[in-house]
């Protein structure tokens, strides 16, 4: 009871945040309301979305289907899989470790999928089963400031995955969908990162990211960590399986003091200086 209600006020608090841009359809495992309508509906898929349809702040939007965040695609149905085929993408980079792609359930099918990409690397600070070692801080107070500690470093230990995904965005006419597990921190900063290189304010951006609340099933979630983050209460475990705005501050806050700013880590760390953005915004804008 208590998980179902934590979920209907991240929902709502999601709801609220959002505002009246979003644009498709909800994921089944959460209530339909005009307000979710980014979400696109995947069999077996959790928080996938488009990133579509923010304005920048010379008032260009971003087009619809052309970049979509997920969760992991692992477990996709046949059904969600044909769903799934019908967007016609071109390129999926998956950001989850070894050891997180060697639980999916359709691991074949997303292999195999022609512009598949992921690497191979161990502990990550986006997956939740080993990010945190030390069991005595496991409090709600202790979760949120080991996850907001990790959005300080969770983007540089992403970068070969986000130089991947920005090559990808400027080599295809076609969609591109960037996923990790839950699709919320990792995916998350990465998508944050694309709508910031497009010109999106940073309140819309932030708006995007607090999204997750809503495409996230927290109970389902928590059934794929390893103990004792499996059996922790709700109460405790809702940081770590949830989003909130202060984790992506840090992350950007962490750009600022090591490059000046969110444009100069892009620049040096995945070679996006300002003619990649200048090619990015003219495929990606409208």
């Amino acid at each position: 009871m208590i998980q179902q209600l934590a979920m209907r006020a991240a929902v709502a608090v999601a709801m609220l945040a959002a505002g009246p841009s979003v644009l498709a359809e909800a994921p089944r495992s959460v209530a339909v309301a005009p307000a979710q309508a980014r979400f696109v509906a995947l069999d077996g898929a959790q928080n996938f979305r488009d990133i579509g349809g923010y304005r920048t702040a010379s008032g260009r939007m971003v087009r619809h289907g052309v970049l979509y965040r997920s969760g992991t695609l692992g477990r996709l149905t046949s059904a969600g899989q044909a769903q799934f085929e019908r967007l016609r993408t071109a390129a999926v980079v998956d950001l989850r470790t070894t050891d997180e792609r060697s639980r999916d359930t359709n691991a074949v099918w997303l292999r195999a999928r022609p512009g598949y990409w992921a690497r191979d690397y161990g502990i990550s600070k986006g997956d939740l089963n080993s990010a945190f070692g030390d069991r005595s801080k496991l409090s709600a107070p202790g979760v949120r400031a080991m996850m907001t500690h990790a959005y300080r470093t969770m983007a540089k230990e992403q970068t070969p995955s986000y130089r991947v995904l920005f090559a990808r965005l400027l080599d295809t006419n076609r969609p591109v969908v960037l996923n990790c597990t839950a699709g919320k921190d990792r995916t998350g900063i990465g998508a944050a990162l694309v709508l910031t290189a497009l010109g999106v304010p940073y309140d819309a951006v932030r708006r995007d990211f607090l999204l997750s609340n809503a495409g996230i099933d927290p109970a389902v979630l928590q059934r794929h960590l390893s103990p004792p983050l499996n059996t922790l209460p709700a109460e405790i475990i809702a940081p770590l399986l949830g989003v909130e705005g202060p984790y992506l501050d840090a992350a950007f806050d962490q750009f600022r003091r090591d490059y000046g700013s969110v444009e100069g880590f892009m620049a040096k760390e995945l070679g996006v200086g300002p003619r990649e953005i200048v090619r990015l915004r003219r495929r990606m804008l409208r």
